[in-house]
């Protein structure tokens, strides 16, 4: 089977240029420019006065399966992300039950391999005792070893410094953490219930899961990176200080590298009022000078991978009290839309968010032949339009808790076509009933 994408807006590589892609099974075959003979295709699409730019890559979800599937599963979330143009996919292992074994990223994988319109990958889970699920892990199938830097989420807590200092030295994967100091928040935690009583309001969690819990982990995490030469991918950074701490790493150890997601670009402790339980999340979203902050770090390139850390709850949880509503918001569907918004607000390049959601992602996980639009790469491609307001999707999105933090916004771009392996699996913005997806390899050397 063979597709012919014409005469779109190639943006790849620093490069912008009309020009059509050649798609011969799960391959691009050929990059032509704009005077350039054309090959016959079984299939052509027409993608004049759109955007064609490689699918995008989120390096940290939660699709709720196995054990939450009440809140989303690997299809309806997936499902989302190609809507919004997110061809590949790496999950975290805090299900029900953990991902801290090999046994239970096999369960995943297959769950996957049935289910998945997108690629993924599955992040083992460290805690305490699973040494031996981790020493021997193959870096070409597993995209990272998540460990939670004293912040626990059921038993995935790392808090033994002598296992910390073991996963530092002996993981063979990438170490991905979530950073947050857990005595911290519980020292805050309790401050706030006798200051408010049950009635705590929701612009506290910012002052409960402080800067101050983000740094200590995080000067701690890099701390031991620099000690062993580990290769540490640090997560949804949220203060200034966070990133100066990466900088200076950086110096030192390139290996060093951290995240951030969309949501606290977009939002701050100014937004609490109106969003209220619905932008609660881990680590907190907090200050304005913070989101200005990770704006810049992003457009410098301290900080080269965007993600979300897509996590549906039902709507019920999010409306519940402080206490009792659980952290994380569901936004894949949405999170490439979000950034071509803070580009045309004059944040970002268009180049800028190609290479922070597509090129840097691959070349962080050295993921094998994804991430850029390459001839023999695979066709993982998502078509725009940057003209069309997209004020629809946000009041019906496709994820299984059924709503959108974003529910009464119009984006200024939207999402087309997408193409996974060459399958076309969007189709003038809706689901064509077809599934791409395959497993992600990486291409590691330590």
């Amino acid at each position: 089977m063979s597709i012919l994408i014409k005469n779109g807006r190639i943006i790849n590589e620093g490069l912008s240029f009309t020009g059509s892609l050649f798609l011969v099974d799960n391959r691009i075959s050929g990059i032509y420019s704009e005077n350039d003979k054309l090959p016959f295709a079984d299939e052509v699409i027409n993608a004049e006065n759109l955007v064609v730019v490689p699918g995008i890559i989120d390096d940290q979800v939660h699709f709720r399966e196995p054990g939450n599937t009440y809140k989303g599963c690997i299809e309806s979330e997936s499902a989302a992300a190609v809507l919004g143009g997110v061809t590949s996919y790496m999950d975290m292992p805090n299900n029900n039950p953990p991902a801290t074994s090999k046994i239970a990223l096999e369960t995943k994988n297959k769950i996957a391999s049935e289910n998945s319109y997108a690629n993924w990958s599955f992040y083992l889970g460290a805690n305490n005792d699973n040494y031996n699920e981790f020493k021997d892990a193959n870096p070409c199938e597993i995209c990272g070893l998540k460990v939670f830097m004293g912040s626990s989420t059921g038993n995935l807590l790392v808090d033994n410094p002598e296992s910390l200092e073991r996963i530092f030295s002996e993981s063979p994967l990438l170490i991905a953490t979530h950073c947050e100091e857990e005595s911290v928040i519980q020292r805050n935690l309790a401050e706030a219930i006798v200051k408010f009583g049950d009635d705590i309001p929701f612009e506290e969690h910012r002052n409960i899961r402080s800067r101050e819990a983000c740094i200590l982990s995080t000067k701690k995490a890099i701390n031991l990176a620099l000690k062993y030469n580990s290769r540490l991918h640090i997560l949804h950074i949220s203060t200034a200080e966070e990133i100066e701490l990466i900088r200076d790493a950086q110096s030192i150890n390139p290996g060093i590298t951290g995240e951030v997601c969309v949501h606290y670009m977009l939002l701050d402790s100014a937004s609490y009022s109106s969003f209220g339980g619905k932008m609660k999340c881990n680590p907190s979203i907090k200050e304005k000078s913070d989101k200005e902050a990770i704006i810049i770090a992003v457009k410098e390139g301290i900080i080269k991978v965007v993600a979300t850390d897509h996590a549906p709850h039902t709507l019920e949880e999010k409306s519940r009290n402080y206490m009792n509503t659980p952290s994380g918001l569901p936004l894949i569907q949405h999170s490439f839309q979000i950034m071509w918004d803070l580009h045309k607000d004059g944040h970002f390049s268009e180049f800028d968010i190609i290479d922070r959601m597509a090129h840097s992602p691959a070349n962080n996980f050295k993921i094998s032949d994804r991430g850029f639009l390459r001839q023999g790469y695979f066709a993982d491609i998502l078509i725009f339009d940057p003209n069309k307001i997209d004020d629809k999707t946000t009041k019906n999105p496709a994820y299984f808790c059924g709503w959108s933090p974003f529910n009464d916004r119009s984006f200024s771009s939207s999402i087309i076509h997408t193409f996974v392996n060459g399958v076309q699996v969007v189709r003038d913005g809706a689901l064509t009933g077809l599934k791409g997806g395959m497993k992600l390899n990486f291409n590691y050397e330590k």
